[in-house]
């Protein structure tokens, strides 16, 4: 594994630096504390940072309270401190604040060791968690864009099914295929990361709760579940018949067209228009040829669904003017 410095660990390193320097600064006690705090309030995403800011916020306040009152009410002695976690812990959970207990457990300490609660002290601990969890909520203002990862899984994604067509096409026409498949096993990997991928985009985005990519490859999963169900019947028809060059014809333009816009009900028109032609055509005269239609038809029917999931996809950004341009639909 090489060695490498990310974003994050940046971030981390200077947040921790400046919330010390910061707490130091301003006369505050035990003020490394304040450099713990941002450690473990930068998170990858902006929404993560926040959910873990507030919960070490929340539960620092709320430590800061049991102890002073057990302590002062009972005793500074060890076994108070673990009356404290006793109580502390179970409630930090029920609150939903149970990020925060490992820095809560620092604020006890600290008011263990100064052995007496006063306004200085609560002052003190109260500006090591603004301090700390300030500077990692600034710190995480920056997010890179992942838009250029997004679009890289989007186009290998793309191509894959392209192949997949293109070796669904070859079959129709010659029945035989050297096609090893590796497209799926790749498309199924490629489609989940970009999936986490574009939901972390979501996540860095604080007032957005859904995005066009995150959208764009659950239908591409979609879609690809259609593709891995009718890869079976298709390479199963071992009968040449003449409907199979028709869809091969339409299969071949379909995988020439695939792109993140939305024009599928050009192609949904197509697929009507070929069925009522196969609908005049001559009825089977063998048992084989009668079973090569059905799972064309069959075949016909998925595509058409598999074209419906794209039709209700409104489109990246981007891709309006690609639909304008293009002569014929996608897929």
């Amino acid at each position: 594994m090489k060695f490498r410095i990310g974003y994050r660990t940046v971030k981390t390193a200077l947040g921790a630096s400046i919330a010390i320097m910061i707490a130091q600064m301003a006369g505050l006690d035990n003020y490394v504390s304040a450099g713990i705090l941002t450690i473990l309030c930068v998170k990858v995403t902006k929404k993560d940072s926040l959910r873990a800011s507030w919960d070490r916020i929340f539960a620092c306040i709320l430590a800061l309270i049991i102890a002073s009152l057990l302590f002062e009410l009972l005793a500074y002695h060890p076994l108070i401190i673990g009356l404290v976690l006793l109580l502390f812990i179970p409630t930090a959970v029920m609150l939903k604040a149970s990020d925060g207990i490992v820095t809560s457990a620092v604020i006890i300490i600290h008011i263990y060791a100064a052995e007496q609660v006063t306004a200085e002290l609560i002052v003190n601990e109260l500006g090591i968690i603004l301090i700390g969890v300030g500077v990692a909520l600034l710190a995480n203002l920056y997010m890179p864009s992942l838009d250029i990862k997004l679009k890289e899984y989007q186009v290998e994604i793309e191509q894959n099914f392209k192949r997949m067509f293109d070796e669904i096409v070859i079959y129709l026409r010659t029945n035989e295929s050297n096609w090893d498949g590796r497209e799926i096993t790749e498309t199924y990997t490629l489609i989940e990361e970009a999936k986490a991928l574009a939901f972390r985009e979501v996540e860095n985005h604080v007032l957005r709760n859904e995005s066009l990519y995150y959208s764009y490859f659950k239908m591409r999963e979609k879609q690809f579940e259609i593709i891995e169900h009718v890869l079976p019947i298709v390479t199963s028809i071992d009968q040449y018949v003449e409907q199979a060059e028709t869809i091969a014809d339409f299969i071949e333009e379909l995988s020439e067209n695939i792109h993140p816009g939305n024009t599928a009900s050009i192609f949904i028109n197509k697929l009507h228009d070929m069925r009522a032609e196969f609908a005049k055509m001559e009825l089977p005269k063998t048992r084989e040829e009668f079973e090569a239609r059905a799972d064309l038809l069959y075949f016909t029917k998925e595509m058409e669904e598999y074209l419906i999931i794209k039709s209700k996809f409104a489109g990246l950004k981007g891709s309006r003017k690609m639909n304008q341009t293009k002569a014929a639909g996608e897929q």
